[in-house]
């Protein structure tokens, strides 16, 4: 069983240092998927826009700027408050969005609950996958036990 935390909030993506507009957004993380984070920007056309970056990412760019290429994070202060600075490009464009620091950072210490930093592997279970995937199986037992004809690891007989 896996744990999901979720977080409406408003967005602001920032036009201009004058101008923003408020935009939807849910920022989701699941402990099956615990090393990325999911933001979900609802922008008014058909279908919202989603971004999954590192956690790690974001837990750093609430305290320092961090990131380079497509996702950039960083701490400021607007008009007296605290925010966190997310700039995103991609082919389509670029975004530069504003979330309220005091609310990221409590989503973000809900996942850190639900999945320590350092503990993300054992949540994944890659050693349980890797071990039933080279698992014998009942045709490898027949494989190893009586090649099939013609394959290239039978033995030559006498007279070929």
């Amino acid at each position: 069983m896996h744990t999901v935390v979720e977080r409406e909030l408003e967005l602001y993506l920032v036009l201009s240092p004058e101008r923003s507009i408020p935009v939807p957004a849910r920022f989701t993380y699941r402990s099956d998927d615990p090393y990325a984070v999911h933001i979900t920007f609802h922008i008014g056309s058909e279908s919202p826009v989603h971004w999954t970056f590192a956690r790690e990412l974001l837990v750093e760019g609430v305290f320092r700027p961090c990131g380079q290429g497509d996702v950039r994070v960083w701490p400021t202060k607007s008009q007296g408050r605290s925010v966190v600075l997310m700039a995103l490009s991609s082919p389509d464009g670029d975004a530069l969005l504003e979330a309220p620091a005091a609310i990221v950072s409590a989503w973000l210490e809900r996942t850190l609950r639900v999945v320590p930093p350092g503990s993300e592997a054992e949540r994944l279970r890659i050693d349980d996958g890797l071990a039933e995937l080279l698992a014998p199986t009942v045709a490898d037992d027949l494989w190893l036990g009586r090649p099939q004809l013609g394959s290239p690891y039978d033995e030559p007989q006498d007279g070929e």
